[in-house]
């Protein structure tokens, strides 16, 4: 026998009580999230009308009352020695990705407010190694038996998984490197960027009074003039405010992704990425110097490092 054919017929989640007893909210939010209209899981007298003892849970519920959470489901708490183990040997053969496949439910009673759900896990058979579309792997298949506080089943499930290794995508098949998102140039920042392209730094400068603003703008919000040209910035400052992204992720971008507002010697801000350094070695007021990203053939941007000591 291999160490997988051992595993049939043991337990791996040990008699586990649900974390709460049937109730109408519950039931309310489920009949709303999935159109499930019938009055029986709404309204007590229409049950008691149908031979319902009152409300009664709908049966694709009897899962939802043995589930542990996403915080629980993270850090493994409740799943028993031998999930543990069967995981850790799916692992180690590479069997990393995971889909389920199957559900089947066998229900013997409907579920009443007030009942306690418990639930016990018990493999039934794991399969020997298949080729599939999403790669090689085995199916698991488990059996869950749900019963009340009674300790009455409920309802059965056989479960089953598909455990696989992912396959690699060939070269040719490989999607291209997603481009960063386009800026969005107009008329009074086209110039900003067709810099940037040149690898130079520039900072919009009112003719009227010579105050520098960023972003651009058509009007000095000082003096009132539309008349404008540039400064070429040193390329020297400090960082005024930064926070670290990592979540959502976009593919253009690589994570931790650092986001700083920095604060040029000319004494306009500018938001940028930060480059060439940890995100716990950032602090507020570091120097910092100019360096490109040259995203793509279309898109140059100012990204800074730190400031190398002399």
């Amino acid at each position: 026998m291999t160490a997988y054919e051992d595993f049939a017929g043991r337990e791996i989640v040990p008699l586990r009580e649900g974390p709460d007893p049937v109730n109408v909210p519950m039931i309310r939010h489920w009949a709303e999230a999935m159109g499930d209209r019938n009055p029986v899981h709404l309204d007590d007298d229409a049950a008691r009308a149908a031979g319902r003892p009152g409300i009664v849970a709908p049966a694709s519920m009897t899962q939802a009352w043995t589930m542990r959470g996403y915080a629980a489901s993270i850090t493994g708490s409740g799943a028993g020695p031998g999930a543990e183990e069967l995981n850790a040997l799916l692992e180690k053969d590479g069997y990393t990705s995971v889909v389920a496949t199957d559900s089947e439910f066998e229900f013997h009673r409907e579920l009443v407010v007030g009942d306690r759900v418990n639930v016990r896990e018990v493999v039934e058979s794991i399969s020997p190694e298949k080729s599939t579309a999403l790669g090689v792997g085995r199916f698991v298949t488990t059996v869950r038996t749900y019963t009340d506080q009674d300790g009455e089943v409920v309802a059965v499930q056989r479960w089953r998984l598909l455990r696989f290794r992912p396959k690699a995508p060939s070269p040719e098949k490989r999607a291209p490197k997603a481009l960063r998102p386009r800026p969005a140039v107009n008329r009074d920042n086209a110039f900003w960027f067709e810099a940037a392209r040149e690898h130079r730094l520039v900072v919009q400068r009112c003719s009227g009074c010579g105050t520098l603003r960023h972003p651009p703008g058509p009007c000095c919000p000082h003096c009132g003039s539309f008349e404008w040209d540039v400064a070429e910035a040193s390329g020297r400052g400090q960082v005024y405010s930064f926070v670290v992204a990592h979540h959502p992720r976009h593919p253009a971008f690589e994570y931790p992704l650092i986001v700083a507002v920095v604060e040029l010697d000319e004494g306009t801000r500018l938001i940028t990425n930060l480059v060439g350094v940890e995100p716990g070695e950032v602090e507020i007021g570091m120097p910092v110097v100019l360096d490109w990203l040259d995203a793509d053939p279309d898109l140059s941007l100012p990204v800074f490092r730190p400031q190398e000591n002399d």
